[in-house]
């Protein structure tokens, strides 16, 4: 079976919405977003966001290889893409990746409107979360 992995994780300011992008090597399989709260995989753990709303992001894809090692692993878990002066975006946590899973989450300034989407790469592909800045 051949998974789709995650490499990257980054963030974007734009005029009308923050956006939340995850890089993939391969398709990905699979997604699931929604406003709900964020606990770490394997564990199970509560994992608190800055904002008034949490943005669970849940990719059906590792972020390891077939062999167990680490393609996506930021330095810090909590503040895994850095998101200081974003209009929307509060704090973007790695809440970690097991059995073919992997977690993000996303503190919000409020529970704003939101859109998800898929862009193929090459080799690739790009999950990408807008949120907008107002209602």
């Amino acid at each position: 079976m051949s998974w789709s992995q995650i490499t990257n994780a980054r963030a974007g300011r734009h005029t009308c919405y923050d956006r939340f992008v995850v890089d993939l090597r391969g398709t990905l399989r699979g997604y699931d977003v929604r406003y709900a709260p964020v606990y770490t995989e394997g564990q199970g753990k509560r994992v608190w966001l800055k904002g008034g709303a949490d943005l669970r992001v849940i990719v059906r894809g590792p972020a390891y290889d077939s062999r167990g090692r680490a393609t996506y692993n930021p330095r810090s878990k909590l503040n895994a893409v850095d998101v200081t002066g974003f209009r929307t975006f509060r704090q973007i946590a790695f809440a970690g990746s097991f059995e073919g899973q992997s977690t993000f989450g996303v503190g919000t300034r409020a529970r704003l409107p939101m859109r998800v989407f898929i862009i193929k790469t090459t080799g690739g592909s790009r999950l990408v979360v807008d949120v907008a800045h107002t209602w």
